[in-house]
């Protein structure tokens, strides 16, 4: 695709009917698990769009601009609107957590391996980690709560194992800011990767703020909210990666830029031929959008976009399974923490004044809902969910211990405990 020459669909031909609005869902048992992770991301990507407009238009007092720019928001929210309604009725919420999580974990280690600023990639890596394990203790209550292996759902395509332990993602929230990228110095990819990754992890703490409430049991509830709590910090620790002296016609161009790459990039991939055709005709519309950022880019700064977008499109959000490069994560920097000048350190050379201690101590002083989700497994249905190679499922209890600070919530599960639960063949229960 030469986005610079194609003009795509004019925007007064893009409002549609209700009946052109509303698709059919894909089938919940039929479709590729990575069909659902990239209706997921792209829901995520049309909100931070429209968001972002919403934020700039209330300070803005050029009348035709702000025109544009709600007429184009009007769109998004259409498009917002087809994508996220292509999730099938009988898709659970917890169906549809474990998909959340599945873009999270495949996504970001996809971003990690093709970004070129070494920081930004420790940063997504440091991120992968806790998105990993979320996915295990979600999968633990989807098979307690509706009796569904979690691979009904991810289709082995990602493992489902600990990782660093949630209870240790609660952070004090401002060790979590990065430092910025140079808008003048970084790449276009770059600002790309960081932009796709901010609006899947911003949907997610969304999807789990507007859901968690949904189910009966009071352990996933508070699961819900304490995974909720970190996906904020995640918000946190990947917006502040980007530098704040760009201009609002600088972030303008690379939020539809970005809507246009991930667009193309879900369809090359989707094997689905009747949504590859939703995605073909959104590439359509955001050509438009991003025409229209261009000319008011160099009408209202007197500058050339490709300085800030280049001249070739990018791939943000290509989705296949990424278990090698997640064990070798795992292995690696699972004691890995971020110290309070927010550098990276190991859980054995923290200090006693460690700001996050203070904040885990508070909000796991009555138990962790992390925890509880292998406590409750331990002594329900008494055997795992972990899924993986056996050369990673032997080292789970290691991994755990290794993870372990000295601040404990009250029903944390012991390296022996959980190597108890681990001897039981988790094939035993697959359906």
């Amino acid at each position: 695709m030469d986005f610079l020459k194609e003009k795509g669909m004019p925007l007064e031909k893009q409002v549609k009917s209700w009946h052109e609005i509303v698709k059919r869902p894909f089938n919940r048992e039929l479709a590729d698990c990575y069909t659902r992770t990239r209706q997921i991301l792209m829901n995520g990507i049309e909100i931070e769009a429209w968001g972002f407009k919403h934020c700039w238009v209330r300070k803005m007092d050029d009348p035709e601009l702000k025109k544009l720019l709600v007429n184009i928001r009007r769109i998004e929210d259409i498009q917002q609107t087809t994508i996220n309604w292509l999730t099938p009725y009988n898709q659970s919420v917890l169906d549809t957590t474990l998909g959340y999580e599945q873009v999270a974990v495949d996504l970001t280690a996809w971003l990690a391996q093709n970004e070129d600023d070494s920081y930004v990639k420790e940063t997504f890596d440091f991120g992968l980690l806790e998105d990993f394990d979320h996915l295990y203790r979600y999968s633990q209550f989807a098979n307690l709560v509706d009796d569904v292996d979690p691979n009904i759902i991810l289709h082995e395509s990602t493992d489902v194992l600990i990782a660093r332990p949630t209870q240790y993602h609660h952070n004090s929230n401002a060790i979590r800011i990065r430092n910025a990228y140079d808008k003048n110095k970084a790449n276009a990819k770059t600002k790309v990767n960081i932009l796709t990754l901010i609006s899947a992890e911003q949907q997610t703490h969304n999807f789990y703020a507007e859901h968690g409430f949904m189910y009966g049991n009071p352990d996933l509830k508070r699961l819900y909210a304490e995974i909720c709590d970190v996906e904020e910090e995640h918000v946190t620790m990947y917006e502040t990666l980007v530098d704040s002296n760009e201009s609002p016609f600088e972030k303008w161009l690379l939020h539809e830029f970005t809507e246009l790459c991930c667009y193309y990039n879900c369809y090359k991939d989707e094997p689905d031929e009747r949504i590859k055709l939703i995605y073909e005709q959104m590439c359509q519309m955001e050509l438009n959008h991003l025409h229209s950022a261009i000319d008011c880019y160099q009408k209202y700064e007197k500058k050339d976009a490709v300085e800030i977008i280049g001249d070739k499109m990018i791939y943000p959000c290509h989705f296949e399974s990424q278990k090698e490069y997640v064990n070798k994560v795992i292995v690696n920097e699972v004691n890995k923490r971020v110290d309070k000048d927010g550098t990276y350190n190991t859980v054995d050379k923290l200090d006693e004044s460690w700001p996050s201690y203070k904040i885990q101590e508070a909000v796991s002083r009555d138990g962790a809902p992390s925890e509880q989700a292998i406590n409750l497994a331990i002594n329900s249905i008494g055997r795992d969910v972990a899924c993986a190679d056996e050369k990673m499922l032997k080292m789970q209890g290691d991994i755990l211990e290794k993870s372990l600070e000295k601040q404990k919530a009250p029903n944390t599960i012991s390296k022996k405990q959980y190597d108890s639960f681990r001897d039981v063949c988790p094939k035993s229960y697959l359906y």
